[in-house]
């Protein structure tokens, strides 16, 4: 065994290999299905009939808008509870970051089904208020995913560069707004595609709150489920494109937020 020497190359052969055979070829036989008719011939049907269909597009609509409330709701309760953990002098802060995670330690059916119970006996019928219950089940599921990676950007800011800004007459306010924002934006934008992208598809919550079929990922389910894997096919890439969209969108805001942060140093 001491005798062993492997190149980089070498080692990198078993990691080529699964994203082989577990992403490469699923996503041409996608690509395939999505440009074929069921006779097995070229066709642009599938992606004529997607933008032409009032089904695929308004739920594609209510999926962004689910996504896009969830994620500021999320924002706006994370980035205070991420700021005030980061910035605080508590031996156990680390302690109550874990109890936000905690509740993902505990199995998705059991929290969806009691978070269903407490909607129920709050608000009685939920499918009087389906866009409602669907922010607060995607809220509830995803906020841990927003908190972390800000605390994490937080605790690393350095503090001499606020304690700079206000030596030179900064206020507090003025302190946040042009020091530690500029400086979180990573972590914010981190923040948002863990909440985003998951928001648009992640249909089991819908289900579970009330059997709905509203959003992209369910939307592509029933295709499959009714063996038509042409339409599914296609929609789900166009889901991935729109995913990559959004992806290479916001890798370009967190090269800028960096580099404000360079600056500022």
């Amino acid at each position: 065994m001491r005798g062993l020497h492997f190149s980089r190359k070498q080692l990198a052969i078993p990691y080529g290999l699964f994203l082989t055979c577990f992403v490469a070829l699923p996503l041409l036989v996608i690509i395939y299905y999505a440009f074929t008719n069921g006779e097995g011939h070229f066709s642009l049907g599938n992606l004529i009939g997607f933008f032409t269909s009032p089904n695929t597009i308004g739920t594609l609509c209510y999926s962004f808008a689910i996504a896009i409330v969830t994620t500021c709701v999320c924002l706006l309760l994370a980035y205070p509870i991420a700021f005030i953990l980061a910035q605080s002098e508590w031996k156990q802060k680390n302690v109550i970051v874990v109890m936000f995670v905690l509740p993902m330690w505990i199995n998705f059916t059991l929290r969806i089904t009691a978070l269903k119970e407490i909607l129920t006996l709050l608000e009685g019928n939920l499918a009087y208020y389906p866009f409602l219950n669907s922010v607060i089940g995607m809220t509830y599921d995803f906020l841990p995913f927003m908190i972390l990676p800000m605390y994490t950007t937080l605790c690393k800011l350095d503090h001499s560069l606020l304690e700079a800004a206000a030596d030179l007459g900064a206020s507090p306010v003025q302190v946040f707004f042009k020091v530690t924002l500029p400086l979180s934006v990573p972590g914010i934008i981190s923040g948002i595609v863990m909440v985003f992208l998951p928001s648009m598809t992640n249909y089991v919550v819908l289900d579970m709150l009330y059997n709905s079929t509203y959003i992209m990922g369910s939307l592509i389910g029933s295709y499959f489920s009714a063996y038509d894997w042409h339409n599914g096919s296609m929609i789900a890439l166009i889901l991935l494109l729109i995913i990559l969209v959004f992806t290479l969108i916001t890798d370009r805001y967190t090269d800028e937020g960096t580099s404000r942060g360079g600056a500022l140093l």
